[in-house]
C-alpha cells in the first residue's frame, strides 16, 4: 500500500473517531444539563439519590413470650413512626410533589386520628422548626412514633401531602393484663434504638430476649427510603430466644378476672393468687393487683409484685406450720385439750418459759386473744387447728415446743430466705421472735413477715408429703431461629423439712378446716375435698407506726382432691372487709384449676353452654386432613369445635396435635378456604379470642373481664383483617 493512501485511510479514521467523540461528550453535556437521554429523552438520573451512603443498625427480633401452651403472652409486632417532608423539592417514587404544604391543616388532621395522644400546637412547632432550620424532613414527636397498624391506615386514608411512615417495631401484649407486675413489660428505648425490658420478667431475661444487633450500609433516596440494589449487610443480626412459662392461659384469664371482681366488689387495696402444681412446683397462675395494661404502662399503680417482693404478716395460713412442728418433734399432745379465748402470760428472761396465767391477771405483757375475740371454750388441739384458734398456737409454743427447734424449722421451711426462683425479684421478710410476744404471735402469723411465694414453697412440703419443691416459671428457653431448646427447668426439691408421716398427719388436720363450723366451712365446694387453712391477720402502717384499724390481710390456702393433692390455690386480698368477703372469687378459681389440672368437679351452677361430664383427650393431628375427617375426629367429645373459613381441608389447628384437651375446651381449625364468617363469639374466652386472632391475623377490641356476652358484627358476617371486631366480657 503506498503512503499516500495509508495517509488518507488514517484521515478518514481520525474523523470518524473525531464525530463519535463529538456525540459522546455532547449527549454527556445534555445529560447532565437535562437529565434526558439525547437521543431518546428518557429520565437517565433518578432524582430521589440521596448523596450520602447510610449505615443502620439492624434491629435482632425480640423473642416471644408464651404460656404452657404456646399461646403468645409478649411478642415484636410491627409498628410505625410518622414522618413529615418539609422540602419543596422532594416527590415520591411517580415524580409526584411530596411535602407538607398546608402545616397547621396537617396537624389538625393528624390530631383527628392520635386524639389525646399529640398535641396539635406541639405538631405545628415541630414542623415549622425544621421547616426553618431547612430540614428536608422531620418526625414529630410523642404520640406519632411507633404507631398501631390500624391508625397508619386511618392516616393514609386521610391522604395528606408530605405525610409518611418509616417501619419501626414495638413489643405488644394480646390479653393484657396478663401477670402484669410478674412479666412486666418491654418498650423502644431511643437511646439504645431497640426494645429494652423495663420490669418484671421482661427486665430480668432482657439479654435472653433481645438478641444482637447486626449492621447494614444502602444509599438512601430523598424520601428516605433505601434505594434497590444498594444494600450491603456488615453483620447479620442474631434474633432473641423464645421463653416459654409454665403459665396456662386461659387458668390466668380466670385468675384475673376473679382477682379484678375481688378489688371492685370488696373495695380491696390490693388482692394476689398463686396457683401451682404440688409435686413439681410449675406455677400455673400468678397474679398481683392491682394491675396495669402492658400495653400502654403509662400508670403502674405499683412496683411490688404482691407474690414475690411484698413482704407481709400472712395470719393463720401460717399455723399448719406451728402443727407440723409440734408433730415432726414428738410434742404434739393429741386428744389433750386447752382452753381458748384468751391467753395471759407471764415470761422469764433467765429460763426463756413462757406461763399461762389467769386471765385479767396483772402482767407487763399484753394478752392473745382468739380472732374477734370468740370463745370457742374448751377444745382439743385438732379442733384448735380448725376453728383456727391463736390460743391453741401459743400452748403449743409455750408448753410444748422448743423455742430453738422452731426458729431451725421455720428456716429449714425456706421462711426469710430467697426462693431460687429462676428470674424472678423477690424480697426476704423479716425474722421477728426475739421477744415472747413476738415469738407467740409468729406461731399464728403475725410479727413475723415472709412472701407469698415463700408461703407457697413451705406448703409444698405439707402437701407433698414431706418433699418441698422450689417453685418456678420458666418452662424452658428456645431458640427462636431454630426451636432448639437452649434451657429446660424441671422439678427441683428443696429439703424435707418435715417427715412423710408429719405431712400425712397435718393434711388430715387441714381437711377439717373446711367442717361445718370450723373456719373454712363457707369456701366449701360440692363435690370437692380439698386441704385448707384461712388466715386473717392485721397489717402494720408505717404511716401511723402501728397496725391499721380499717384494713386487714384475709386469705385462703388450699389443695386438691384432699387423698391426694394435685394443685394448690393461695388466694388473698387486703380490705376492711374482714370475714364476710366473697368466697365465689376463690371458689371460680378452683374450680377452673382443677378442670386444667384434669380433676373432676361438679360444674359452677353459672356455667353456661357447658359439658356436665368433665373427660380428657389427645387432640388428633388434623392439618393437611380434610374438614370432614376433622369433624368425625371431634364428633363426640365435649368439647366446642370451632371451624374458620369455608375452605375443604385443614392448614392450621389449635391446639397443637398431642396436646391435652379436657371438656368444655375450645378448639379450633383454619381451613384452606378465602372466606372467613363472624362467629358467635359469645362465652368465648380472652384466650379463645387471642387464638382466634393468631390464627386469622383480624384482630379484636376487648372491654370488660370474663367471658364474652356481645359482640358488635353479626354471626355470619363476612369479615377480614380491616373489620373492626369488638367483643363486651362479663
Amino acid at each position: 500500500m503506498s503512503v499516500r493512501k495509508s495517509n488518507k485511510e488514517l484521515f478518514k479514521m481520525i474523523r470518524r473517531m473525531t464525530l463519535i467523540g463529538t456525540l459522546v461528550v455532547a449527549n454527556v453535556l445534555f445529560t447532565m444539563v437535562s437529565h434526558k437521554h439525547l437521543w431518546s429523552q428518557k429520565d437517565v438520573l433518578d432524582k430521589r439519590i440521596a448523596s450520602s451512603i447510610v449505615e443502620k443498625t439492624i434491629i435482632a427480633k425480640r423473642g416471644t413470650i408464651y404460656d404452657r401452651n404456646h399461646t403468645v403472652i409478649a411478642q415484636q409486632t410491627q409498628s410505625y413512626t410518622i414522618v413529615a417532608y418539609l422540602d419543596t423539592g422532594v416527590i415520591d417514587a411517580n415524580g409526584n410533589p411530596n411535602y407538607v404544604k398546608d402545616i397547621k391543616s396537617t396537624a389538625e388532621k393528624l390530631k383527628s386520628v392520635l386524639g389525646d395522644n399529640v398535641n396539635e400546637k406541639t405538631l405545628i412547632k415541630i414542623m415549622k422548626s425544621a421547616k426553618k432550620a431547612g430540614k428536608s424532613q422531620t418526625e414529630l414527636g410523642t404520640g406519632t412514633k411507633r404507631i398501631k397498624k390500624s391508625v397508619m391506615k386511618e392516616i393514609k386514608k386521610l391522604k395528606l401531602p408530605g405525610i409518611s411512615f418509616i417501619d419501626a417495631v414495638s413489643r405488644y401484649y394480646p390479653t393484657t393484663p396478663y401477670s402484669s407486675n410478674l412479666v412486666g413489660f418491654a418498650a423502644y428505648d431511643e437511646d439504645k434504638q431497640s426494645i429494652e425490658g423495663k420490669m418484671g420478667l421482661e427486665l430480668s431475661l432482657n439479654e435472653l430476649l433481645k438478641g444482637k444487633n447486626g449492621s447494614e450500609q444502602y444509599q438512601q433516596t430523598v424520601d428516605g427510603s433505601k434505594l434497590p440494589g444498594t444494600t450491603k449487610v456488615i453483620e447479620q443480626a442474631k434474633n432473641g430466644n423464645d421463653i416459654v412459662l409454665t403459665l396456662d392461659s386461659s387458668l390466668q384469664e380466670t385468675v384475673e378476672s376473679q382477682l379484678q371482681s375481688t378489688m371492685e366488689d370488696e373495695k380491696a387495696k390490693s388482692a394476689w393468687c398463686l396457683v401451682m402444681e404440688i409435686e413439681t412446683g410449675k406455677i400455673l397462675a400468678w397474679a398481683s393487683y392491682p394491675t396495669f395494661d402492658q400495653n400502654e404502662h403509662k400508670e403502674i399503680p405499683s412496683y411490688q409484685d404482691a407474690i414475690s417482693t411484698s413482704t407481709y404478716e400472712p395470719g393463720s395460713v401460717m399455723k399448719p406450720f406451728t402443727y407440723a412442728v409440734a408433730i415432726d418433734t414428738n410434742v404434739y399432745p393429741y386428744n389433750k385439750t386447752f382452753t381458748a379465748y384468751q391467753f395471759w402470760y407471764n415470761y422469764d428472761p433467765n429460763t426463756g418459759k413462757i406461763t399461762r396465767i389467769p386471765n385479767e391477771s396483772k402482767t407487763p405483757y399484753p394478752y392473745i386473744a382468739d380472732a374477734l375475740d370468740e370463745d370457742f371454750g374448751t377444745i382439743t388441739f385438732d379442733q384448735g387447728l380448725a376453728f383456727s384458734s391463736n390460743v391453741g398456737i401459743c400452748e403449743l409454743l409455750a408448753n410444748y415446743i422448743n423455742y430453738n427447734q422452731y426458729c431451725d424449722y421455720l428456716d429449714k421451711f425456706g421462711f426469710f430466705q430467697k426462693v431460687n426462683t429462676p428470674y424472678v425479684e423477690q424480697s426476704l421478710g423479716v425474722k421477728n421472735v426475739g421477744l415472747p410476744t413476738d415469738y407467740l404471735s409468729t406461731g399464728f402469723g403475725q410479727a413475723s413477715s415472709i412472701t407469698v411465694l415463700q408461703l407457697c414453697q413451705a406448703y409444698t412440703a405439707i402437701f407433698n408429703d414431706g418433699t418441698m419443691v422450689r417453685p418456678y416459671v420458666i418452662d424452658s428457653i428456645v431458640d427462636s431461629d431454630t426451636s432448639q431448646v437452649i434451657k429446660k427447668y424441671k422439678k427441683k426439691a428443696v429439703g424435707t423439712p418435715i417427715s412423710s408421716q408429719t405431712a400425712k398427719e397435718v393434711q388430715e388436720l387441714m381437711s377439717h378446716v373446711t367442717d361445718d363450723g370450723a373456719s373454712g366451712s363457707r369456701f366449701k365446694i360440692d363435690g370437692v375435698d380439698m386441704l385448707m387453712k384461712t388466715g386473717t391477720a392485721q397489717l402494720y402502717n408505717e404511716n401511723i407506726g402501728k397496725y391499721d384499724p380499717t384494713y386487714h390481710t384475709s386469705s385462703v390456702m388450699a389443695a386438691a382432691p384432699a387423698n391426694d393433692p394435685k394443685v394448690m390455690v393461695y388466694y388473698g386480698l387486703v380490705s376492711g372487709n374482714i370475714t364476710s368477703y366473697s368466697a365465689e372469687p376463690f371458689k371460680k378459681i378452683m374450680r377452673e384449676t382443677l378442670q386444667t389440672y384434669g380433676v373432676s368437679t361438679t360444674p359452677a351452677s353459672d356455667a353456661q353452654d357447658t359439658y356436665e361430664t368433665w373427660e380428657s383427650y389427645s387432640m388428633p393431628s388434623l392439618v393437611n386432613h380434610t374438614i370432614d375427617y376433622a369433624y368425625e375426629k371431634m364428633n363426640g367429645r365435649n368439647i366446642h369445635f370451632e371451624v374458620i373459613g369455608d375452605g375443604s381441608s385443614v392448614t392450621s389447628q389449635y391446639p397443637d396435635a398431642k396436646a391435652t384437651i379436657n371438656s368444655n375446651d375450645r378448639v379450633f381449625v383454619l381451613t384452606n378456604g378465602a372466606k372467613i364468617t363472624m362467629p358467635n363469639m359469645t362465652g368465648w374466652t380472652r384466650k379463645d379470642l387471642t387464638v382466634f386472632w393468631q390464627l386469622t391475623g383480624i384482630s379484636i377490641k376487648t372491654s370488660g373481664y370474663g367471658k364474652v356476652t356481645s359482640q358488635n358484627v353479626d354471626e355470619g358476617t363476612t369479615i377480614s383483617t380491616d373489620t373492626k371486631i369488638e367483643v363486651t366480657l362479663e
